[in-house]
């Protein structure tokens, strides 16, 4: 499932495109500030491409008409729907096998919604459990298939928008906070207009309550990237406490994710991001480049600016779309973001989007007011920049360096693979003063083979076999490359060069989650941390696995889960149910009411098999036949116990 993420929301992107199409031309507008004036004939200055890749990743067949009338009564709506979730499978598959992955991703997230949201339960009928255990064992056999030919399938791991849970928060106004916010913002200065309102006085009482954590860590963060972001803003000849958007959009994350797809700290959505020269596809979105997309968002807003004429007004555009807010001006007559709040003309998100940008700026402004003046901002992202045109796998890079994985992914948030891309040239950030290390140790890696290649730092004790062992290669084999007598000693912290066939995975690198999804039926009270929790896996997983964009359950009576398994057997799975009871049987959540026989247990730092089989007054044996004789834990894995 790994394979699965709904990057826009069709329907969203529809009607951007709808509100875009119509505008052309530069027109400031003259201020009202409240009163009513003649309405302003606006017109759009904004770029959007003509056409959508969204809606044209792949030719697809004009649908055939209707016999029955759209509102009759279908005889069998199960039917129907399993019939419209095999149309988008089919599709699907067609894409992948004519290389069009991108396509057929997006064509198995739309089979995979149909099944999850509609108004018919998974398990009402088992036709339905049988439909979603064939795609999601199909789908998984393509990201295997895939696997074998590059990693171009591990996406990316996202993070839900900050904007996202303020947008829903309630917003009670309290008088006091209202009241100390209007006399601060009299000795505070700022390049944006701040206007204290119940709304924004309700904000600030959130962020200073519930929104508290969320606040603090994007101002930590913003450490990372105010520099940068300052620098552009100025150079683009747009107010820098425009960076107080971003923070409250993104929480400066670049890997922010909002529930409509809008990505990034400046959360574009895609079509408004080709607009502005942000590219997207299969391995890299420039929404996820900090500086690319921070030099867009102040193109973007010094356009809206310029038609607008009103940075509460630019802003809200911003949000909603210049369409949107256009519109709404003409309707009422009022060029004046408060007496469109106040007319409730404007969608109920781009409402809340002026005040929670404006409380956040107070807020960010006068931290010793609100008690966030202890914070430490994270350092300022420093690299270097290799432009490579070859694929190359960030953990090679990550050995070639002597960082880790995940310090290249941090300092390549645009890359969504493992893999740099292989179609087109890449810009590479390496840590800072590696630029040189990096370039010498790549040279010896044949280019075909960068992203199978390993390098392996020797440890104490570590042989050619026990080496091979782990790399799933042979002794002989980086004896060759390595120009090594099979039998010759290994110095300590010495680097070897590690041939890999390609197609083949080292054991650290295979994938640990069952290959079978476990359906665990809601209980009240659940959470995505709670499930997650449960089972052993990481929030984000759970995400991904139920194509959630928040941790809210809501509306979900079902989630999937794949167990962890061990990583030394790529086809042990951790089951939570019997092998001989059918697919589409629930699995026993953790506490068993149905069968109090059968119990789990999270593996923790330091058990082994034998201190868990004793404590279960059971046999190491009998626990590896339960678990299809798992032979290595790892903390986190979940085990089943039976008697």
């Amino acid at each position: 499932m790994r394979f699965l993420r709904l990057y826009v929301g069709i329907a969203v992107l529809a009607a951007v495109l709808a509100t875009s199409a119509c505008q052309s031309g530069k027109h400031p507008v003259a201020l009202v500030s409240g009163k009513q004036a003649a309405p302003p004939n606006l017109t759009a200055a904004i770029p959007v491409p003509a056409s959508s890749p969204e809606n044209q990743v792949h030719a697809r067949k004009p649908p055939e008409p209707s016999i029955a009338p759209e509102n009759a009564p279908s005889a069998d709506p199960v039917a129907d729907l399993i019939a419209k979730v095999e149309k988008e499978y089919q599709s699907g598959q067609d894409n992948y096998k004519a290389g069009h992955l991108d396509a057929a991703r997006q064509d198995f997230d739309r089979a995979f919604d149909l099944l999850l949201n509609n108004k018919l339960e998974i398990n009402s009928d088992p036709r339905l459990e049988n439909e979603l255990d064939r795609i999601l064992e199909g789908i998984n056999g393509f990201e295997m298939q895939a696997q074998q030919q590059g990693d171009g399938f591990t996406e990316q791991k996202s993070e839900p928008a900050p904007i996202d849970e303020a947008n829903e928060a309630a917003t009670p106004v309290d008088a006091n906070v209202k009241a100390k916010a209007e006399a601060e913002i009299k000795s505070t200065r700022s390049d944006l207009p701040l206007m204290m309102t119940d709304q924004v006085a309700g904000y600030i009482s959130y962020f200073s309550t519930r929104g508290r954590g969320t606040l603090e860590n994007a101002l930590t963060r913003s450490g990372r990237y105010e520099d940068m972001i300052r620098r552009v803003l100025k150079q683009e000849g747009v107010p820098q406490d425009l960076i107080y958007l971003a923070q409250a959009e993104s929480g400066f994350h670049p890997l922010a994710l909002s529930r409509v797809g809008a990505r990034g700290i400046w959360q574009f959505m895609a079509s408004r991001a080709r607009g502005y020269g942000l590219q997207r596809d299969w391995w890299v979105d420039d929404r996820q480049d900090p500086e690319k997309a921070t030099r867009a968002a102040a193109r973007h807003l010094k356009d809206l600016y310029q038609q607008f004429g009103d940075w509460y007004l630019a802003m809200a555009a911003y949000n909603s779309g210049p369409g949107t807010v256009q519109s709404a001006v003409k309707r009422t007559g009022y060029a004046d973001f408060w007496e469109l709040y106040r007319r409730n003309v404007l969608p109920k998100e781009t409402r809340n989007y002026v005040p929670i940008i404006v409380a956040v700026t107070i807020m960010a402004k006068n931290p010793t007011q609100y008690g966030l003046d202890h914070l430490e901002k994270a350092q300022p992202v420093t690299s270097d920049v290799v432009k490579i045109d070859y694929p190359v796998d960030l953990r090679l890079v990550a050995q070639c360096v002597d960082a880790s994985a995940t310090d290249l992914q941090d300092l390549n948030p645009s890359l969504l693979r493992m893999t740099t891309p292989k179609d087109h040239p890449f810009e590479l950030h390496l840590p800072m003063g590696t630029k040189d290390k990096f370039q010498t140790a790549i040279a010896a890696i044949p280019p075909d083979m960068r992203v199978w290649w390993r390098y392996h730092k020797v440890q104490p004790g570590d042989t050619l076999a026990s080496i091979a062992r782990t790399y799933r290669t042979t002794g002989k084999a980086i004896a060759q490359v390595n120009h090594l007598e099979e039998s010759e000693a290994l110095p300590p912290d010495s680097k070897l060069t590690i041939p890999i066939a390609p197609g083949k995975r080292s054991l650290s690198e295979e994938a640990t989650y069952a290959k079978h999804a476990t359906r665990y039926k809601l209980r009240k009270g659940d959470t995505v941390k709670s499930v997650a929790d449960n089972f052993g896996v990481p929030p984000a997983m759970v995400r991904r696995w139920n194509h959630l964009k928040s941790d809210s359950l809501r509306g979900h009576s079902t989630v999937y889960v794949h167990l962890p398994v061990s990583p030394s057997a790529a086809q042990t799975e951790v089951v939570a149910t019997n092998r001989a009871k059918p697919k589409h049987t629930k699995a026993v959540p953790l506490a068993s009411a149905q069968n109090p026989a059968v119990v789990h247990h999270k593996v923790k730092q330091g058990e082994t098999l034998y201190s868990i089989a004793s404590s279960y007054k059971t046999t190491v044996d009998a626990l590896k036949r339960a678990n299809r004789n798992v032979a290595i834990l790892r903390p986190g894995m979940v085990l089943v116990i039976r008697p």
